[in-house]
């Protein structure tokens, strides 16, 4: 998990849109549209960073189709201190 999380947001020019993805479904769970308007982003751009973020067991949808809420999994959640690690990390060779 580890490496997944060092090649999403640090890898990847996307790191920063996944970040503000994931910090904004920690404030609370929202769909791809809310997650849009919450980081002010286009709605296509987002999912398509959902979908990395899903493939790599960051987030999980809690149902299927339109206005489906996007939640932390529990393995994200397990490696938490390891994502605050990287992002500081990263602050750190900015």
């Amino acid at each position: 998990m580890e490496q997944a999380l060092w090649y999403l947001f640090v890898g990847t020019r996307g790191g920063s849109t996944r970040v503000a993805i994931v910090r904004a479904i920690d404030e609370r769970p929202r769909n791809a549209n809310q997650l849009a308007e919450t980081i002010e982003m286009d709605y296509n751009t987002v999912t398509h960073h959902l979908d990395k973020l899903e493939e790599h067991d960051v987030v999980e949808c809690g149902q299927e189709g339109y206005g489906a809420l996007y939640f932390l999994t529990d393995q994200f959640e397990a490696h938490r201190e390891t994502f605050q690690e990287i992002l500081d990390a990263a602050r750190g060779e900015e």
